[in-house]
């Protein structure tokens, strides 16, 4: 599926086929962009998405783009969130691509190990979110995700981007990487030749959805060669 695309939506898996989503969890740290840009890449990617917007990340949305998320308009929310037309993500929702979950419902497909996903990202990672996975605290569906993620398993990708870090930080993503998980701060790299922040974004992003083993040309690749970045791409 392509964002920029209405018609792109790819049909339900077939009979038989288990439906294997990323979840991506938001917290409430800034950098909702690069959730945008990872939502962005997995979807097209083709890959099904479950989507989970923690409270605080709700007042962080709102104020870095205007947008009041809610859940029982879900779509809409999310349409103007990645700059997409409403359609295309209703369709996506339809054929199953797309799932919202609560981050109250501590009931939901996310917090069983017998719901099978591929794995999870939390981008952003707030602090105290990094805290509550590295210490099982599963307050909400959010954190209870990322545990059963650990405890399956599973690749979990925890973006912290609140810096400086303080000692107890440090310690949590110690922890989170001792227990399996990817540790990838939303530190971009200027050596792409990005002109804009989208670009920046995006390189985070790709570097993301590479730790998660999922393929994207959301940035542009070192090829070895100095100054390469600087030349129009042919």
């Amino acid at each position: 599926m392509r964002l920029d695309s209405r018609d792109a939506v790819p049909p339900r898996p077939g009979e038989g086929e288990p439906r294997l989503p990323w979840v991506v969890g938001v917290s409430g740290a800034s950098g909702t962009p690069y959730a945008a840009s990872v939502l962005r890449g997995l979807l097209d990617a083709g890959l099904p998405v479950d989507l989970v917007v923690s409270r605080a990340a709700r007042l962080t949305l709102l104020d870095e783009t205007g947008i009041a998320w809610r859940d029982s308009t879900w779509p809409r929310s999310l349409a103007s969130w990645l700059g997409v037309d409403p359609s295309v993500i209703s369709a996506a929702a339809a054929a199953d691509l797309l799932r919202h979950w609560s981050c109250g419902d501590l009931a939901a497909g996310p917090s069983s190990g017998s719901y099978l996903t591929r794995g999870m990202i939390v981008v952003p990672a707030s602090t105290a979110a990094v805290a509550g996975i590295a210490l099982g605290l599963s307050k909400d569906l959010l954190q209870r995700a990322a545990d059963v993620t650990l405890k399956e398993g599973r690749r979990l990708v925890v973006v912290p981007r609140e810096m400086p870090f303080t000692r107890s930080t440090l310690l949590h993503m110690l922890s989170l990487h001792d227990a399996g998980a990817v540790v990838a701060a939303a530190s971009p790299g200027f050596y792409a030749g990005a002109t804009d922040a989208r670009a920046l974004v995006d390189f985070v992003a790709g570097k993301i959805l590479d730790a998660a083993g999922v393929p994207n040309d959301l940035l542009r690749r070192w090829t070895g060669e100095l100054g390469a970045a600087r030349r129009p791409p042919s």
